[in-house]
């Protein structure tokens, strides 16, 4: 792979990850997102940033294993307690915020 190519790769990802921490923020700041997603949301968020885990990350392969299960099982639950419409709404909100269609409002 070039180094173009891998460039233009690092910033797909990029901008997908920005749009998906919109999503998510715009999610939990929807009044109709059900108060048990928001903390679920909000578990995920926590157990990424905070320092101690349940397998401590020193411990090779397994110390980072954890945070590749929990935090998607914990953002999988709070989906799936969320109504779809309220999920399609703050997709849209969050693609318009990634284009720069609504930046005043993100």
């Amino acid at each position: 792979m070039n180094r173009g190519a891998c460039r233009h790769s690092v910033v797909r990802l990029l901008r997908w990850t920005v749009q998906e921490v919109r999503y998510y923020r715009t999610l939990a700041a929807d009044p109709r997102t059900p108060r048990a997603a928001r903390w679920l949301l909000g578990a995920a968020l926590a157990y990424l940033l905070f320092p101690l885990d349940i397998i401590p990350d020193f411990i090779p392969v397994l110390g980072h294993l954890d945070e590749a299960f929990i935090v998607p099982a914990l953002i999988w639950a709070a989906l799936a307690l969320i109504p779809s419409d309220v999920k399609l709404a703050c997709r849209a909100r969050a693609a318009e915020c990634t284009t720069g269609r609504a930046a005043h409002v993100c």
